[in-house]
């Protein structure tokens, strides 16, 4: 069986739970934790990287930093996991959506200011597979309306934006070390504070609402209730497992670029005759192969390439379901667009197994998807 993913070890994450337990300082903030946010800092060039037990913690912090209340609107793209929108909702905000580009499902920038309310307090960006959003542009349409920005950079790792590193453009960043994403820790996850005026509520924000950091770091004799907050510490273990894949991000990255290089190169043909979709990348964004995803002709098309590859041992997923159509989004969000491709692309992508140790069975999927379009060319010739 090729599966879709797989957790890739650097080799170092047992010895570093090890070294924690034998410490036996197991709990939120300790050395671990402190080493892999000073990686963050030193190589993302942000003013804080916190440590969350996940990207959603991070994002509700962000929304809560932001000093999100009820009748608040926050602007995003539908086609996103719900994190994205429920760390908003929680604050009694309103998600607004709008669409996203055909070319890499980003959203669509040109769609955002016709979003805009008086009610408005946010854009939430979301980088999608680690391409960047057009960010330029996107800070722009802020500046003019004095709006906040978020990146949710759950999937962009290291990925860049004319150079700078996703999810320190905006004022606050979201990052994923969930066991599928890039670098990896289980779960876990990361806020980038990207502007000083924040660090010290944010601090007080993941510390339950107390100002512990500060007594932590002797600056205060003792510690009390400052404000809201609530426990978005991982602990000490996580931390520990993380820092070697931190350390070995760009192996990581390099390896799984070659994997996303080879599918380019050997699919592209077929997408150049029309038979599906490639996502395209504009020259100022570097992504990290966070995946490798074709979108069919059709939605049939996508579910009877699925099974073909299925029956080939080869597991191959689609992705969203878009937010202004589930339940909860039509209860809680509303659309501030027609979402034509949204909608159409989320029930025609399929996304192929892509992860560092993929090795010879790449070939096998390539073969396989491959097949599966040359039956189809020969149904099409009778």
């Amino acid at each position: 069986m090729i599966v879709f993913t797989r957790p890739f070890l650097t080799g170092e994450e047992l010895s570093n739970i090890s070294q924690a337990m034998s410490s036996g300082l197991l709990a939120g903030d300790g050395p671990f934790t402190k080493l892999c946010s000073s990686w963050l800092e030193e190589k993302l060039g942000v003013n804080r990287a916190l440590l969350t037990h996940s990207c959603t913690a991070a994002l509700e912090m962000a929304a809560m930093l932001l000093d999100f209340q009820p009748g608040d609107e926050v602007i995003l793209p539908s086609y996103t996991f719900v994190s994205s929108a429920n760390a908003f909702v929680l604050r009694g905000a309103t998600p607004v959506f709008v669409d996203v580009r055909a070319d890499n499902l980003n959203i669509d920038e040109t769609l955002i200011e016709s979003a805009i309310t008086p009610r408005t307090k946010a854009i939430l960006v979301v980088h999608y597979a680690g391409v960047a959003c057009e960010m330029d542009e996107i800070m722009a349409i802020a500046s003019r309306h004095g709006l906040r920005v978020i990146e949710d950079a759950a999937q962009a790792i290291t990925a860049t934006y004319k150079g700078k590193p996703l999810g320190t453009i905006g004022d606050l960043g979201a990052l994923s070390f969930h066991a599928t994403k890039n670098v990896i820790s289980g779960e876990g996850g990361a806020l980038l504070v990207n502007r000083a005026e924040f660090v010290e509520r944010a601090e007080i924000l993941r510390e339950k609402g107390t100002d512990r950091s500060r007594f932590l770091s002797g600056q205060i004799d003792k510690y009390t209730w400052q404000d809201v907050g609530s426990s978005f510490l991982p602990s000490e273990l996580i931390a520990a497992f993380l820092l070697p894949q931190l350390q070995a991000s760009e192996q990581i990255n390099e390896a799984r670029l070659s994997i996303w290089q080879r599918y380019l190169e050997a699919l592209g043909p077929l997408a150049e005759a029309g038979h599906f979709e490639l996502t395209t990348h504009a020259a100022e964004t570097k992504h990290n192969a966070h995946m490798f995803y074709l979108v069919a002709v059709t939605a049939t098309e996508r579910e009877s390439l699925a099974k073909h590859l299925k029956s080939q041992g080869i597991i191959a997923v689609p992705h969203y379901v878009p937010l202004h159509s589930s339940p909860a989004g039509t209860k809680h969000g509303r659309a501030a667009t027609p979402m034509p491709v949204t909608d159409s692309y989320s029930e025609r992508l399929l996304r192929l197994p892509l992860y560092p140790d993929l090795g010879e069975d790449q070939q096998k999927v390539i073969a396989a998807v491959t097949e599966f379009y040359d039956k189809k060319i020969k149904r099409e010739a009778n």
